[in-house]
C-alpha cells in the first residue's frame, strides 16, 4: 500500500511541475514587432469601439441602479477612454510586457 501512495504522489508532483513549465513557455509567445494592415486596423478599431461602448453602457446601468456612484462611474469611463486612446495610438496592438504595479485601493 505504501508503494501505491508513493507512486501516486510522484505522478502528482511530475504533473504539477510539467504544468507550471508549460505555462511559462506560453507566456513568451507574443510577437512584439507586428504591424497590422490598414484593413486589420480598421477591423480592430470597430471591434474595440463596440467593446468600449458595451462596457460604457454596463457602467451607466450600474450607476442608474445605484451600484456605483456617479463619480465612480465617470472615473471608470474616463479610465476606459484612456485605455482606448493608448490602444489606438499603438495601432491596436496591446502592450503585454509592462511590469505590474500595486495600485492604491479606492473603495468609494
Amino acid at each position: 500500500m505504501r508503494k501505491f501512495w508513493l507512486s501516486i504522489m510522484s505522478v502528482m508532483l511530475t504533473v504539477s511541475v510539467l504544468g507550471i513549465a508549460a505555462l511559462n513557455v506560453g507566456a513568451e509567445s507574443v510577437n512584439k514587432d507586428v504591424k497590422l494592415s490598414e484593413e486589420q486596423v480598421n477591423e480592430m478599431s470597430s471591434l474595440q469601439q463596440e467593446a468600449f461602448d458595451q462596457r460604457k453602457a454596463i457602467i451607466n446601468k450600474y450607476v442608474e441602479y445605484g451600484v456605483f456612484s456617479e463619480e465612480k462611474g465617470e472615473k471608470m469611463i474616463s479610465h476606459l477612454e484612456e485605455r482606448y486612446t493608448k490602444l489606438e495610438a499603438n495601432g491596436f496592438i496591446p502592450k503585454w510586457d509592462k511590469k505590474h504595479k500595486k495600485h492604491k485601493r479606492d473603495d468609494s
